[in-house]
């Protein structure tokens, strides 16, 4: 007995609970006092009357009404499964039920329908912690059709939190127009930009234009356009096609040029019934009470627009984030599940991913090596096992384009580690892993970017290790490999980054040792420039574009030992800014031990969700 187990000095409630449960369990079991039947279909469920009505206002006021129903031995239940109501039974008699993803809808819906608070209350808290990006909608649109706040709440939450994401799943294309409303009228809603909100919204429309339009007008309210741009306000939402086809929407966008005029209308009182037939104090308390501006001109920011640029550096010890600005740490992600080899890469979307480590799977007889490929979700500050990735390697470019992530060449992590020309591709919208067009030659320790929709490839080394000048770009919408105009120096295990339309390679590691040099390549004409050179030759050295500056962290440099005067690779934890008005390299901070093993990234974080070290 469950009971045994509890000390009923210390737990006297619960001690007594379960000593009535395991009592009214037995009685069941033996068939003791049974004076009701359920019957659903043709199976049958004896049970108590007075087990049922304390735990169902449904059947209790079945049993205590004075209808012929509730004096009857056997009930007769539709619109329920024998099974479903079977688990609910022996949970009300022992409080054990086996919850799945399969049944716990159903559960779930005669929990309403029959009105049994416990095993509501258990599905919501089951259904909450299964909350993913692949069920959100379908279990906001659940607690909005059971009228289960709690549960609505918990999934909108969610869906605001990752809001950009969730945008691109064709579920969200099938929202209900109040649906929509009650989530993008939330100041939660994860956006750095109200224009993201607009776009949803014109998407969402022309999904079913001739079903939808007629909703545009209300729907525009949940936007706040005084938050847009006025470039983008005029060129993109006064143009839009399904704005100029609605009069209604006219009006409300004139006040809106209005309000970015600085001249608002007089708000409105919110109105109330009888309001008119009161007592004058009661309208001059009225008076007092403050207005309303309409829905549209809200201009209070989303929880997004707190986000910071932030350097990221992800190693194997944590996750740590920099602000440059305010000269301060923050803990992004505690998680020591980075390897210790990786690769990261931020979308345009702000998403962060890492490949890279080994993982054996002994199972699969086909390709049991593979590597570990994450992305980090800055709601729970974990990173996400994603599909691993297919032939390992090592000394690999990491890049975006057309929705699709692109793991280009390096070595492989088997014997012989031969040098790779293939490209692995992975599909954001199918979350699986193929093959891309192979480079036209094997590269490792190679810099590889993308802009615009075009992946560049540059330097690195090829099979006989010898060092690279060689450039060149893939278009992912012609499937085609480019060679464009070669470095001026050839290098590897350089710092590189996409800044101002432009690629800029900084220091880096050559056939004859270290360099400090600086070239920049023109994407618009094809060409190579020299740049101020890096105050030290590193290799390994990272760059970034963040807030409208170049920053170098760390790398290695050929330093003296505390022990002997001979240099010796030595890796730097220091970090530096290009001042584009001195043209120059400035030291801003000289050592920061987050940065040692780690990868950079240029990354935006709500601060107000993260730790300060």
């Amino acid at each position: 007995m469950a009971a045994l187990t509890i000390d009923p000095v210390e737990q006297p409630r619960m001690y007594q609970q379960t000593l009535l449960q395991d009592g009214l369990c037995d009685l069941l079991e033996n068939q003791k006092f049974v004076d009701c039947v359920l019957k659903i279909q043709d199976k049958e469920f004896p049970c108590h009357r007075l087990v049922l009505a304390a735990s169902s206002p449904f059947f209790k006021a079945m049993f205590l009404s004075e209808l012929e129903e509730g004096k009857k031995r056997t009930v007769e239940l539709k619109d329920v499964e024998p099974g479903v109501m079977g688990m609910i039974l022996r949970y009300l008699y022992t409080s054990d039920i086996s919850l799945t993803e399969q049944n716990v809808q159903d559960i779930f819906m005669v929990a309403n329908m029959y009105q049994i608070p416990s095993i509501f209350s258990v599905c919501v808290s089951y259904l909450q912690e299964k909350l993913v990006l692949g069920n959100c909608l379908a279990i906001f649109r659940l607690g909005l059709l059971l009228d289960c706040a709690r549960l609505a709440l918990a999934a909108r939450d969610f869906i605001c939190e990752r809001y950009q994401v969730i945008v691109r799943d064709q579920d969200f294309l099938q929202l209900g127009p109040a649906e929509l409303a009650a989530i993008i009228t939330s100041d939660a809603l994860n956006v750095d930009r109200e224009e993201v909100v607009f776009e949803s919204l014109m998407e969402w429309v022309g999904h079913d234009k001739a079903g939808r339009f007629k909703d545009l007008a209300e729907l525009l309210q949940c936007v706040r356009f005084r938050l847009i741009p006025k470039d983008y306000f005029q060129e993109k939402v006064e143009r839009h096609p399904y704005i100029r086809m609605n009069p209604e929407t006219k009006k409300d966008l004139e006040m809106v040029k209005d309000a970015q005029r600085g001249r608002l209308p007089k708000p409105r009182k919110p109105s109330r019934p009888g309001a008119n037939g009161g007592a004058g104090k009661e309208e001059d308390e009225e008076d007092e009470e403050e207005g309303l501006l309409p829905g549209i001109l809200n201009n209070n920011p989303r929880f997004g627009m707190f986000e910071t640029e932030l350097v990221l550096m992800i190693s194997a010890r944590g996750t740590v984030a920099y602000d440059p600005v305010a000269n301060e740490c923050f803990v992004a992600s505690e998680s020591t599940e980075i390897p210790k080899n990786h690769c990261s890469l931020v979308t345009e979307q702000n998403q962060v991913f890492v490949a890279g480590g080994l993982i054996f799977n002994e199972d699969d007889k086909d390709e049991p090596l593979s590597s570990f490929f994450l992305q980090f979700d800055p709601v729970s500050s974990q990173w996400l096992g994603m599909p691993s990735l297919p032939n390992p390697r090592c000394l690999f470019g990491l890049a975006e384009a057309e929705n699709s992530i692109f793991v280009v060449g390096g070595k492989e992590l088997k014997e012989g580690e031969h040098v790779l020309d293939s490209v692995m591709i992975y599909d954001r919208q199918s979350f699986k892993w193929g093959e891309s067009d192979p480079l036209p030659y094997g590269v490792y320790g190679h810099g590889t970017v993308s802009h615009n929709g075009i992946v560049y490839v540059i330097g690195g080394k090829s099979e006989s290790k010898k060092c690279l000048r060689r450039v060149c770009s893939y278009d992912p919408r012609k499937f085609e490999w480019k060679d464009l105009a070669p470095m001026k120096k050839a290098r590897s295990l350089f710092g590189i980054t996409v800044h101002n339309d432009q690629i800029y390679v900084v220091t880096g590691v050559t056939d004859t040792g270290l360099t400090g040099t600086v070239e920049v390549y023109d994407i618009a004409t094809n060409k190579w420039a020299d740049f101020t050179e890096f105050p030290q030759e590193r290799s390994s050295l990272s760059l970034i574009s963040m807030g409208g500056f170049l920053y170098a962290v760390g790398g290695f440099a050929m330093m003296p030992s505390e022990t002997s005067e001979e240099p010796a690779p030595t890796e730097m934890n220091d970090i530096w800014r290009y001042e584009e008005s001195d043209l120059c390299w400035n030291g801003i901070l000289r050592e920061i031990s987050y940065a040692e093993g780690a990868t950079i990234l240029p990354a935006r974080l709500n601060t107000l969700r993260l730790n300060k070290l």
